[in-house]
């Protein structure tokens, strides 16, 4: 399986962008975002999605992104598994002020979504992403020199098992617009290695223990 931009499809084209071999941008629009119900009651679900189709089982995507005229609270760019309006994960840094913004990620499943979140310097205006499949359980990952990755999220997608389409998207939920630009975009295989550590607890039949100690 190889990336290949001229294989991408739009969820939401936006007005402005650009397309080339090894390069997308996206002019975001106002008040456009991706967020389903949970603590904020309102529904949202009118960003900009650029992905492509699989049904590979295991693989990893990696992204950099330029977010450097971002300049208004939530203004948002990053990688993506648009699945339908309520099951989808995303990974971003959102701007918040002149002083930090939130490096983060959201997973939506059946439609509510969760939002984990660590403070990061205003000052930080690429990041890249790494996202990886093992069958219907993902990963997330960022790094600020697209060498070392950290990991950000570790999440299971319960419509996320047989064929996903993921890619980019970008968005300003607020009154504001900005130009992504994504670059470095490939394809490989997946870096998330199999866990080989300690094996759930189960009881002499093989069902779960259940182990007070631990509460």
């Amino acid at each position: 399986m190889k990336f290949h931009t001229n294989k991408l499809e739009w969820i939401r084209k936006p007005e402005q962008y650009r397309i080339e071999e090894n390069r997308i941008e996206i002019v975001t629009e106002p008040q456009t975002d991706l967020w389903q119900r949970t603590y904020y009651h309102f529904r949202n679900d009118n960003a900009p999605v650029l992905q492509m189709e699989t049904e590979e089982k295991y693989f990893s995507f990696t992204v950099k992104t330029d977010f450097s005229e971002s300049r208004h609270r939530f203004d948002q760019c990053g990688i993506v598994m648009y699945l339908d309006s309520e099951n989808w994960m995303k990974g971003s840094v959102e701007y918040e002020n002149e002083q930090f913004q939130h490096l983060g990620s959201v997973v939506t499943n059946h439609g509510y979504s969760d939002w984990a979140t660590t403070a990061i310097p205003a000052a930080v205006k690429t990041m890249w992403y790494r996202f990886s499949r093992r069958e219907d359980d993902y990963c997330i990952e960022c790094s600020e020199n697209g060498l070392e990755f950290t990991q950000m999220r570790i999440c299971h997608m319960w419509e996320g098992a047989e064929r996903i389409t993921f890619g980019i998207y970008a968005c300003s939920p607020e009154e504001s617009s900005f130009k992504a630009v994504f670059t470095e975009m490939k394809l490989t295989k997946c870096m998330w290695k199999a866990h080989n550590g300690q094996a759930p607890d189960q009881d002499e039949q093989g069902e779960d223990k259940w182990n007070s100690d631990k509460l």
